[in-house]
């Protein structure tokens, strides 16, 4: 598709068949060259030696948009409850570390 490992979010208005009603279409590229790099990091994470910031994921600004949506701002949340919500919603390839949080 491209060389950038990830693209900007890009919104896309979907009319219905009439001129009152539509729908908004949210899309971000997200390359297999940056869930692979996430991998490694994640496979190579327990042999690490954290410092005073540890990176526990790494979450497309679609994902983080749609859950401002629905209320979860993970600016304000602690890391264990974005690493759970990134379970619970099968999101975990997002995740930079196998280490307890």
């Amino acid at each position: 598709m491209s060389d950038q490992i990830i693209h900007d979010v890009q919104n896309k208005v979907l009319r219905d068949n009439d001129h009152e009603n539509f729908n908004i279409e949210t899309s971000q590229y997200i390359s297999p060259q940056f869930m692979d790099q996430l991998k490694q990091q994640r496979s190579n994470s327990l042999g690490q030696t954290e410092g005073e910031y540890m990176s526990v994921a790494r979450v497309p600004v679609a994902v983080h948009e749609q859950w401002l949506r629905e209320g979860f701002d993970m600016m304000q949340e602690p890391a264990h409850a974005i690493v759970a919500r990134l379970k619970q919603q099968n999101l975990d390839g997002f995740l930079t570390t196998n280490k307890k949080v």
